[in-house]
């Protein structure tokens, strides 16, 4: 017995150990990679980038399901984006409210015919619809057949997309105006380095080879924030304030945490693991080879990015990833527990499925860092935590109840834990708004961070119980469809919660 609680505690703390490692190393990666962004960003021209010929056209595809409370707005927010080349394109995927119907009237849509090309399977798409008036010419909108899932909706989406590029959102979010000229830049960055590199062509064949190290960016993704309490007028974020009500201020600060401490980290790594189905940029021809998005998986955003990274590597060519620190997008979070506990779940069942239908890449030598770090990384450090944190929770009590605990060593070891949590979240706050200055006073900002003394205490568990409850239904299929995420609505009274000030 006690040399299985020795091997049970030894295993916690290296378990627990590398974790702290990990984050460490991010939020020193992350602060390297911010610095060189900063740095390279200082000197660029978005006007000229706007006005270059090398300037590629962009997609924005936005699915919708019952989106009546907010789709007008955010679809003139779409419209109004600052890039040259791109169209819309709004998915209503079977809405059963008023979406459609609103669209057609602010919009002043009519039915079209369309040169449709399905080259990712979806559902029946029933009509395609266009406006009669010039001002959103930009705009097209699909009618289809419900595919319960944003996976469906986003690929046909992909099959109506005219440009090479395709940006994926979400039709409750709000981007900044230069988001499109923000997130083309490193591909365009990428594709000029190819061109100043491989010089003249072979006097041999004739042809410009591209050299062995030169890699194709195949997505970008940016920092997304929390817009409950901000103000918002005509698709556009006036006054930027966390939010007030206690859970998507909760939200507010893990995204800080996750998008600038861990994405960027990872991106001076080039393992980017995901780029959130929020915001992500992509590269059109390698997703349809990639096959698109997995209609069946709730975890849309991690899966594109695998099956498309697996597919350059099948293929033997270079790629990229990257992430951008600056906030370019804006989105409303789950107001109350209920759809709060719906949407982990979905996240909880669809990472899940992710480590089931790439469980072959795991591990796998081929697959390079796909496969010997990013996706083993999420499954001990994603996917495994919720479980060996409960686990571990059901052991630590049995301790303290027959007497076992050594004190002494047990505070020491939880308080370390603990302030290290609450230095990491605090870090990746205070450095994102002195980057960045998001929030107009160190009041808004230390508000936020005295979240990170409440989060293990009531966030944290909340968030491994809705994990958990996501694999059990994974487990036994149980169906979890994209449903109605009960918008609030940008600028609406909130659900009666205690508020912070």
């Amino acid at each position: 017995m006690d040399s299985l609680k020795v091997l049970f505690s030894t295993m916690v703390f290296i378990y627990g150990a590398f974790i702290l490692l990990m984050y460490g190393v991010l939020a020193v990666l992350s602060y390297r990679s911010i610095q060189l962004f900063r740095k390279h960003n200082s000197f660029t021209d978005f006007n000229q980038l706007l006005e270059s010929p090398l300037a590629p056209g962009i997609s924005v595809i936005a699915p919708a399901f019952n989106e009546g409370l907010t789709i007008i707005s955010n679809v003139r927010s779409l419209l109004t984006l600052n890039y040259t080349r791109f169209e819309v394109i709004i998915i209503n995927d079977g809405s059963t409210d008023d979406t459609l119907e609103k669209l057609i009237r602010e919009y002043e849509l009519t039915e079209i015919e369309f040169a449709y090309h399905e080259r990712i399977k979806t559902q029946a798409v029933r009509r395609f619809f266009k406006s009669v008036n010039i001002a959103y010419d930009k705009l097209l909108v699909i009618d289809k057949i419900n595919g319960k899932s944003k996976a469906d909706a986003s690929n046909a989406g992909i099959n109506a997309a005219s440009f090479n590029y395709f940006l994926c959102t979400d039709v409750d979010s709000v981007l900044e105006k230069d988001t499109l000229l923000r997130m083309v830049k490193p591909f365009m960055t990428e594709e000029l380095r190819q061109i100043k590199e491989v010089g003249e062509p072979c006097p041999e064949c004739g042809h410009v080879h591209v050299k062995e190290d030169s890699k194709r960016v195949i997505a970008t993704g940016a920092t997304l924030r929390i817009a409950n309490s901000c103000e918002v007028e005509a698709g556009e974020i006036l006054r930027v304030r966390p939010p007030v009500n206690p859970l998507p201020r909760f939200q507010e600060m893990e995204y800080v945490r996750s998008y600038v401490l861990g994405k960027v980290g990872w991106s001076m790594m080039n393992s980017v693991p995901n780029v959130s189905g929020g915001l992500g940029l992509f590269d059109k021809e390698i997703a349809i080879k990639a096959g698109g998005y997995d209609s069946k998986s709730f975890a849309e955003d991690m899966d594109i990015v695998t099956r498309m990274s697996a597919y350059m590597m099948d293929n033997h060519q270079q790629y990229a990833i990257r992430y951008i620190p600056t906030t370019q997008c804006w989105t409303e979070g789950p107001p109350n527990m209920a759809v709060f506990g719906r949407q982990r779940t979905r996240w909880g069942r669809g990472l899940s499925e992710i480590m089931n239908m790439h469980s072959q890449l795991i591990f796998n030598p081929r697959y390079k860092k796909l496969g010997m770090l990013v996706l083993p990384y999420n499954l001990f450090f994603e996917f495994l935590a919720p479980i060996i944190e409960c686990v571990g929770l059901i052991v630590y009590l049995y301790l303290i109840f027959t007497h076992q605990v050594y004190w002494v060593y047990a505070t020491i070891l939880l308080v370390f834990a603990y302030l290290y949590s609450v230095m990491i979240t605090t870090l990746a706050i205070c450095w994102d708004q002195l980057t960045y200055r998001y929030y107009r006073s160190w009041r808004e900002v230390m508000g936020l961070a005295l979240m990170a003394y409440l989060e293990p205490f009531i966030y944290h568990p909340l968030i491994m119980f809705f994990a958990l409850r996501g694999y059990w239904f994974f487990l036994t299929g149980k169906k979890t469809p994209w449903g109605n995420m009960q918008r609030q609505g940008f600028g609406q009274p909130t659900a009666s919660l205690p508020k912070f000030k």
